[in-house]
């Protein structure tokens, strides 16, 4: 009987180990903002899809599409700590090899508060890995804080 609980003791433990698909989303989405607080636009670049569009709702309620390319490219010129968004996981929704996460967020600049808003991602399941296929954002001052 002994042998038999320390079995399943092991055995058991690897259970509470394995990786959920809520945490391989979030690690996908906490890597994006890794590499941007590190201006690593390899690992920005890795996170998303090939072809993945990201857009912003502008103060004037415009949708500004920007290339993934100048994305980077905005990185690039950035040194490690300059940009630095604190996100909050308020939802995820999976469905098969389809995610949705919205993420409040605030952003600093050099340290510096300058401004919040939300992450809409969506991402999408290719070769077992999360990557971002879709990004929008809102970009505000009035956080009520």
């Amino acid at each position: 009987m002994r042998k038999f609980l320390i079995i399943l003791l092991f055995l058991g433990s690897f259970c509470f180990a394995q990786k959920t698909e809520n945490d391989a989303i979030k690690e996908s989405v906490e890597k994006l903002f890794t590499g941007m607080k590190n201006a690593d636009t390899v690992v920005i670049k890795s996170v998303f899809a090939d072809n993945a569009i990201l857009q912003t709702i502008t103060k004037k309620e415009v949708v500004k599409t920007e290339k993934l390319q100048d994305f980077l490219s905005s990185f690039s010129k950035l040194s490690k700590n300059d940009a630095d968004e604190k996100i909050r996981f308020e939802a995820i929704h999976i469905d098969g090899n389809l995610a949705s996460v919205f993420t409040p967020y605030e952003f600093y600049y050099k340290g510096k508060f300058s401004h919040c808003g939300a992450n809409s991602f969506q991402l999408v399941k290719q070769n077992n890995v999360w990557k971002i296929q879709y990004l929008i954002d809102t970009r505000r001052t009035n956080c009520n804080k």
